[in-house]
């Protein structure tokens, strides 16, 4: 199976041949990798340009954009230059960050599940941080969603969920709209990929709002976004993070931001999650 991946980056000069090498040595290459080079600052764009050099599937596109880094918009539209540069010729598309060292076999047994089954539409596996001198699992999402740092999709099911959504709430939208159109999520817990900076390390103070926007565009109502809230606030044991994604959940809507699905997909969305919640409690 042909995969491209593509590498959205930003100031990551300490982790991203670190991730690069780690790719140029899966026991499966990829057929393509796109750096985008996100107004960097560093020495990010250097690096990159090595690999480029000595890997001719390797290409690097420089982009420029806000240097402030609020979850979601800037990755995605970083990610969109770089898929605007590729052709057609792919089994399944990769969105990468770049602070990751993959195992050499991870791309190997992401193309055995995407072969096993005709119905499956995105694979991943997990993120490692390192804690002590030890990798240990970042533990801030359930077993069965694949985390935003490394997604895998199939061609097919990636232009029917529309692509990836410019806005936070992105990685999980796509899982959902993959359910909506009766396509399978798959994770593997055997595939551990270190994740060298922490989630959200560079977010600024006003993306604590975001959270709570993210649940209201994804069509979640105020009963799904208070549990899902709080939830997260004490998987991240920060309890007062509940109150930061209501105050966003009520921004949105007194605003009536614009959902990132349609009132049909929105409804399964509620539904879905809700089903999801009770099958925990029961």
């Amino acid at each position: 199976m042909n995969y491209y991946i593509v590498i959205p980056s930003h100031n990551e000069e300490a982790f991203i041949a670190l991730t690069l090498q780690s790719l140029v040595e899966q026991t499966i290459l990829p057929t393509k990798i796109v750096v985008v080079n996100d107004n960097s600052t560093d020495k990010t764009e250097a690096i990159a340009n090595s690999f480029v050099l000595k890997y001719p599937f390797i290409s690097l596109v420089n982009k420029t954009s806000d240097a402030i880094h609020l979850p979601g918009s800037k990755v995605i539209q970083a990610f969109q230059k770089g898929l605007d540069t590729l052709d057609d010729n792919y089994d399944f598309i990769v969105k990468a960050d770049a602070d990751l060292i993959f195992p050499p076999n991870y791309f190997e047994k992401i193309i055995k599940h995407f072969k096993s089954d005709d119905r499956i539409g995105m694979v991943g596996g997990f993120a490692y941080i390192e804690k002590n001198g030890k990798f240990i699992l970042e533990n801030l999402t359930d077993k069965d969603h694949i985390r935003g740092a490394f997604k895998s999709y199939k061609k097919e099911t990636f232009k029917q969920i529309g692509g990836l959504k410019p806005a936070m709430g992105w990685d999980t939208v796509d899982e959902l709209l993959c359910k909506f159109y009766n396509w399978k999520v798959v994770t593997n817990e055997t595939l551990k990929v270190k994740h060298l900076k922490p989630t959200g390390a560079n977010y600024n103070k006003t993306a604590r709002f975001k959270q709570g926007e993210a649940f209201y565009s994804l069509g979640y109502g105020l009963f799904v976004t208070a549990i899902a809230s709080a939830k997260l606030a004490m998987m991240k044991k920060k309890p007062l993070l509940f109150i930061d994604y209501i105050r966003g959940f009520w921004k949105a809507k007194l605003e009536k931001k614009p959902l990132l699905v349609t009132k049909e997909q929105a409804k399964f969305i509620r539904n879905y999650r809700l089903q999801k919640m009770k099958q925990k409690l029961f």
